[in-house]
């Protein structure tokens, strides 16, 4: 345990010393007078195609300003970036994933954000997405999220080799996954090593628990009631738990990361995963075997089966309000929200089927339009109920713990409920007062 600790506190402080650094680099102009603008993000804060890299490229050939990434590792960075924030030593440009509740926290845009306000391209983001990057009615941020809904997806191939049909209950789901596992195939992919894919069943099925108890979200947003009363979370989290005891994970899986997940679904060693609507592009694409093999359903835990929707979701940029080159992050900021650029960033990303910018049309195919119009839809938890998305990486943590028998789903309940508090009484919440 204590080499484990050491050697994770020594991976952070290397990227911290690396990201200081490359934003000391970004805050001068280099030897022949042209200005660097570094962008810190997490490895899933931008497209995985590299096409944010590309077009910063041709950016650095059109005006001689070079945009120089720092990618970080999802489990470390939004720790990070608040080191850097607090330190004063943020990159000249940050991504951070934004939902309304909990970006004022996470950013405090009017310390450290450059204020957007009267930029024209705020104009054009959709009025979705706006509340996620704003604050006190002045706009910080800049989002080319999609509509963020998380699916199970499904190879067609081996549910008809089996002869099973997508669940709609957890039993069902078990009863599925058993049959999948006695072929020697991964039932479902889970990659707890990213520190954030675990949490996802836990509050993007939120709606199903408001559904069931109306006034849900408001209780918890008031203090009137505790996480650890909501019985459901409780069964999701203890659901999860039995799929790893049964092996439905599969062996060795608190190793695997998010970007593996792609592979494993594509080579068809995994028969589900989480993902969200797109995502049939990016994995025919590199595995063409693939192409029209891929269906998707809700996620079935706690029986749900309302779609969970999350109007933010997803990182958007922001500019350092103390960076020594305010302009020239505006000016990129005005170059990437042109409509041929926005119309890039979509077409060439990871396959989204929409994008938060009205102007550019959707995508989104019939088989989604059907689906969506058979279920019912709810807002997921962690962009409707205070101080949940702010720890999402600690609950990850203690997600882990339980897979690894070192945790309860009661302790993990607990345990947020701590946080919850702790975080309100940083800021005052008079609910907890």
């Amino acid at each position: 345990m204590r080499k484990r600790f050491l050697f994770t506190f020594a991976s952070v402080l290397l990227l911290s010393t690396l990201l200081l650094a490359g934003c000391n680099s970004g805050k001068n102009a280099d030897g022949n007078g042209k200005v660097t603008l570094t962008f810190g993000t997490s490895q899933s804060g931008i497209p995985r195609t590299g096409i944010m890299q590309t077009m910063a490229k041709e950016y650095e050939q059109e005006t001689g300003v070079k945009i120089d990434f720092q990618v970080v590792p999802d489990a470390q960075w939004r720790d990070l970036i608040k080191v850097k924030l607090a330190s004063g030593e943020a990159p000249d440009i940050f991504n951070v994933d934004v939902d309304p509740l909990s970006m004022p926290a996470n950013v405090r845009p009017e310390e450290n954000a450059i204020d957007l306000t009267k930029e024209e391209f705020t104009g054009r983001m959709s009025e979705e997405i706006l509340p996620t990057v704003s604050h006190k009615d002045k706009v910080y941020g800049v989002s080319f999220a999609p509509t963020k809904i998380w699916y199970v997806y499904y190879n067609k191939r081996i549910f008809e080799e089996l002869g099973i049909e997508p669940p709609t209950s957890y039993a069902e789901f078990k009863a599925i996954s058993q049959k999948i596992k006695e072929k020697d195939i991964i039932p479902f992919y889970q990659a707890p090593a990213s520190g954030w894919y675990q949490v996802l069943p836990l509050f993007e099925t939120g709606p199903n628990y408001e559904q069931s108890a109306p006034g849900t979200y408001e209780k918890l947003n008031n203090n009137e009631m505790k996480v650890e009363d909501l019985t459901q979370l409780k069964t999701v989290i203890e659901q999860l738990k039995e799929f790893a005891d049964l092996g439905y994970f599969g062996k060795d899986f608190l190793s695997n990361t998010v970007e593996a997940g792609i592979e494993a679904f594509g080579q068809e060693k995994a028969a589900m995963l989480l993902r969200v609507p797109g995502t049939e592009k990016e994995v025919s694409e590199a595995y063409p075997a693939m192409a029209d093999n891929m269906g998707f359903f809700v996620m079935p835990w706690g029986d749900n089966q309302t779609i969970g929707v999350n109007p933010g979701g997803s990182a958007a940029m922001f500019g350092n309000k103390n960076s020594k080159h305010p302009e020239e992050v505006l000016k990129f900021f005005r170059w990437i929200t042109e409509h041929d650029h926005l119309q890039r960033v979509f077409d060439e990303g990871e396959g989204n089927l929409t994008i938060c910018w009205p102007e550019i049309e959707p995508k989104l195919t019939q088989d989604y339009i059907d689906y969506e119009k058979n279920h019912e839809k709810g807002t997921v938890m962690q962009a409707a109920v205070k101080y949940i998305d702010p720890q999402w990486m600690d609950i990850g943590k203690d997600l882990s713990g339980m897979f690894a028998g070192a945790m309860t789903p009661d302790q993990i309940m607990q345990n947020i409920d701590k946080r919850r508090a702790e975080q309100a009484k940083v800021l005052k919440d008079e609910a907890w007062q």
